[in-house]
């Protein structure tokens, strides 16, 4: 992947980990699922959680856009749901037996102008997964477009470390934290400089947390808790020598 640094713990510990009970699965819950982006997911990229080219993140084409009533305001970026057709309400077009994992990596907005079972799909209260097309066509056939599910909550499965980027300019760190197993989406982050204490970050939007503080120069580490309540602190994952824009990723995963 492009402009992935990996960082190398010359000192000291990796990561703390604070609270080590597993993410487990939720029970299954009734919901619907359309699907957007074109047979390639080409039309997914980007999306309101900030995760950019999906293919080059890791997440490729089993991704989906969450309605409001999951969405949460951004709270649920990168966490994965198991969604599989529900055969009994629409034999028609729902493929028997058949499941897909996917990770949230995008909104889909109300639409008011349309009623909620006629185009409306993602009006509140509704459950609904826009889900990438590739993805959705492992759970139904094409020309049904829109089809009843069951879904539970699981945890993720990623390869490789959480991924760091850090964007933003002097006073203003915007920090996007992708690739997060296990619960995958996170309810609070601070950040240390190699001068400085712990501070919390705001959710700015989507993954994306912010610090406005100036820590050009200084090593950083990062304090993550995910929606399970695991706490791991990243110590050093980014040298000293840091620029905007580059990615760093820790060489252990939640």
């Amino acid at each position: 992947m492009a402009n992935i640094v990996l960082a190398i713990m010359v000192v000291g510990i990796c990561c703390l980990f604070i609270n080590v009970d597993a993410f487990a699965a939720s029970g299954w819950t009734k919901g619907h699922a359309t699907f957007y982006g074109g047979s390639d997911a080409s039309g997914t990229m980007g999306g309101a959680c900030g995760y950019g080219n999906l293919y080059a993140t890791g997440y490729g084409t089993r991704t989906a856009a969450l309605s409001t009533a999951l969405f949460s305001d951004g709270a649920s970026c990168g966490q994965c749901y198991r969604i599989i057709c529900d055969y009994k309400v629409d034999p028609t077009w729902c493929k028997k037996g058949a499941s897909v994992t996917i990770t949230a990596t995008n909104f889909c907005p109300p639409n008011s102008d349309l009623p909620s079972n006629a185009g409306g799909w993602c009006n509140p209260p509704l459950q609904h997964f826009d889900m990438a097309q590739p993805a959705w066509e492992k759970i139904g056939i094409y020309r049904g477009g829109i089809v009843p599910v069951i879904y539970q909550r699981v945890p993720c499965k990623k390869h490789g470390g959480v991924r760091f980027t850090i964007n933003g300019r002097d006073y203003f760190e915007l920090v996007l934290i992708s690739n997060v197993g296990g619960a995958g989406s996170i309810t609070s982050v601070s950040i240390k400089g190699s001068r400085t204490g712990w501070m919390p970050m705001s959710r700015n939007w989507g993954a994306n947390w912010q610090s406005n503080s100036y820590l050009n120069g200084q090593s950083l580490s990062f304090m993550v808790t995910t929606t399970d309540g695991e706490t791991r602190a990243f110590q050093n994952i980014v040298p000293s020598n840091w620029a905007f824009g580059q990615t760093f990723s820790s060489p252990v995963q939640f």
